[in-house]
């Protein structure tokens, strides 16, 4: 008998389809419909990887014992209460096959992650509305797509309690695997593994073994478990997106709409036509999601979540949408880094990349530069600063680069001279459109000149600092300031000339 398709679960079409159809370029194009880390965890660079990928020619034969002991130490259980799988989706598809094939699943709430009717679907099972004659019950803690925290039922079919955004509500159900509950984390949300598919099911050893035999061997590739690894052996630290959804709500009521209490890291704002919303929400980069009866949107970091309410802000008051930051990812072998920039801004900077002085250096520069910029990501500190702080200024550079176009209409010259206590620094810069760099900073503490030429290189503007003072520290951050000032005189609008007797630069 020849097999049919079934309902099958639609994922949304990729960033590049939807820029083609909106016209926009691609990095224009901010998702706020999947629910993700607002950006790349600091662990997935390829120093993560190097062991795996040295090893990745050879199967993995103890089916990652260090990962499900990081694992089972991590939730106080024991290894053989943990069973590795490729996200928590496969699962939820296992497990309806093997507790309710040919039977009956519902879920809690009633309105919730429509993976589990598939999984229903798949298995030949019936959804039903009543927990307590169902075989299977999943009951999604906290609640996708609404964000609510559902209480946990006492059922006599097997209960699976999906926890895919517990560490956002800062709260459990582990207690119920000693009843028989089964479960499942992932390292997809809070951990910012999305693309790497690597979930867990916690359970009873005897539960767990059934589980076990049920999958493929080595669902998850040995680069994933790699990364969760690593992501396990960090800090997790949520804090800034608790802090952010918190802040998204309050500015979304003040808007007239009315999002939801949240337990996750995106927002469910009840609503007649969503559809009509997200239609609107498109041409100007915002991806959202409609669901009956409502629309959710994730919570990402401070600048796109502004840059979300910028375009709510033009679709519900037809107020005009401020130009959207320019976005750009530098990745090599030694850093993993992106930068968000807006030119001109308002002073609002954020620059995260471990290297501690000159990332306060640069936030200097682009404060006083009066730029919006989020610069963050990782490099191998573990060998010095080096190629952390000439990567950061690169990709800050390429940033300017693209933001000045063709500099028509900017002043194209700036002058800046900036004392900090004994040290005196000044800087000229030329928006020449050639890289040109003429830096003498004495002391230097170790990367500034070096910083101020990897910046000329990709931004092609001339720079001429002089700075000198007794204390390196202070000749440092009275240079970045000065070429921050420097570059404000050179970013203000001059008309609409660009200012070159040639035409151009």
């Amino acid at each position: 008998m020849k097999p049919e398709a079934l309902e099958a679960y639609q994922w949304p079409p990729s960033t590049a389809v939807i820029a083609q159809r909106v016209g926009l370029d691609p990095r224009s194009i901010v998702r706020f419909d999947g629910n993700v880390a607002a950006t790349t965890p600091a662990i997935a660079r390829p120093a993560a990887l190097a062991r795996a990928l040295a090893d990745v020619n050879e199967y993995d034969r103890g089916r990652y014992q260090p990962l499900r002991e990081a694992i089972a130490s991590h939730h106080d259980l024991d290894v053989s209460q943990v069973a590795l799988g490729a996200g928590s989706d496969e699962f939820i598809v296992l497990l309806a096959h093997v507790f309710a094939e040919g039977g009956t699943i519902a879920t809690v709430p009633s309105f919730s992650y429509s993976m589990y009717r598939y999984a229903a679907i798949m298995a030949g099972a019936t959804i039903i509305d009543d927990v307590h004659k169902a075989d299977l019950v999943y009951v999604c803690r906290p609640n996708n797509p609404t964000g609510e925290l559902p209480d946990v039922p006492d059922v006599p079919g097997q209960l699976v309690i999906d926890e895919a955004y517990a560490h956002y509500a800062g709260v459990d159900a582990l207690e119920r695997i000693a009843s028989g509950a089964i479960v499942l984390r992932t390292f997809s949300k809070a951990y910012g593994l999305a693309g790497a598919r690597v979930g867990y099911a916690l359970a009873s050893a005897e539960l767990t073994s059934v589980i076990s035999s049920r999958q493929a061997p080595l669902s998850v590739s040995s680069l994933s478990a790699a990364l969760a690894l690593a992501a396990l052996s960090t800090p997790l630290d949520i804090s800034g997106a608790l802090v952010e959804r918190d802040r998204l709500s309050r500015e979304l009521s003040a808007l007239g709409l009315s999002p939801l209490r949240s337990y996750t890291n995106f927002l469910f704002i009840p609503m007649e036509e969503p559809e009509k919303l997200v239609d609107q929400l498109l041409p100007y980069g915002a991806v959202t999601r409609a669901y009956p009866g409502g629309l959710r949107v994730s919570v990402r970091d401070e600048l796109d979540n502004n840059f979300l309410l910028d375009a709510l802000r033009a679709v519900l008051l037809d107020t005009p949408m401020p130009r959207p930051a320019l976005r750009f990812e530098r990745n090599t072998a030694e850093t993993l880094l992106s930068v968000r920039l807006r030119v001109p801004g308002e002073g609002r900077v954020f620059v995260s990349t471990g290297a501690g002085f000159y990332d306060h250096m640069l936030q200097q520069l682009a404060f006083h530069a009066g730029v919006d910029l989020r610069l963050e990501g990782v490099g191998d500190l573990e060998t010095g600063d080096h190629h952390t702080v000439e990567d950061m200024m690169r990709i800050f550079g390429q940033a300017l680069d693209e933001a000045l176009g063709d500099r028509r209409g900017l002043t194209r010259y700036g002058e800046a001279r900036v004392p900090m206590d004994e040290a005196l620094a000044h800087a000229v810069v030329d928006l020449s459109g050639r890289a040109t760099a003429n830096i003498s900073i004495t002391p230097d503490e170790g990367m500034a000149a070096h910083a101020f030429e990897s910046l000329v290189q990709t931004a092609r503007i001339t720079l001429h600092v002089t700075a000198t003072g007794e204390n390196a520290h202070h000749v440092a951050e009275a240079s970045f300031k000065a070429v921050g000032r420097a570059l404000a005189q050179a970013l203000a609008k001059d008309g609409s000339l660009v200012r070159s007797t040639k035409g151009s630069l």
